[in-house]
């Protein structure tokens, strides 16, 4: 059931996917299985544990930088410490979510995203 109700806010905030890679976690698939039969929709499940190796791979940045820390007094801090991390990663490699057309430096870039 926690798998299906992250599911479903994930799904929620960035829109219904056509096609899931998941590791060989049975609750995983069981909450997929749930919200295709609850909303009548269709999302493939593609079972390989080495697929989300080039996930987990990116997270090891922010791993490493939070593993010095002595971890997060709360949740808010959190949250805003890793969207800053996150943010500083995301203009490393240039994956701003605006057109190249839009003339935008990357402190502006920096500002709109954060904002």
């Amino acid at each position: 059931m926690a798998a299906l109700r992250f599911l479903a806010k994930a799904i929620g905030r960035n829109g219904k996917p056509g096609l899931i890679n998941i590791d060989k976690s049975g609750a995983n698939t069981a909450g997929i299985k749930l919200y295709n039969e609850d909303n009548h929709k269709r999302i493939e499940i593609r079972q390989c544990k080495y697929l989300n190796n080039i996930v987990e791979q990116d997270h090891r940045n922010i791993k490493r930088i939070t593993d010095a820390m002595l971890g997060f007094k709360n949740f808010v801090c959190a949250e805003a410490i890793l969207t800053g991390i996150e943010l500083v990663a995301m203009l490393k490699k240039c994956q701003q979510r605006y057109s190249a057309q839009s003339h935008a430096t990357d402190a502006d870039e920096f500002y709109a995203i954060a904002g």
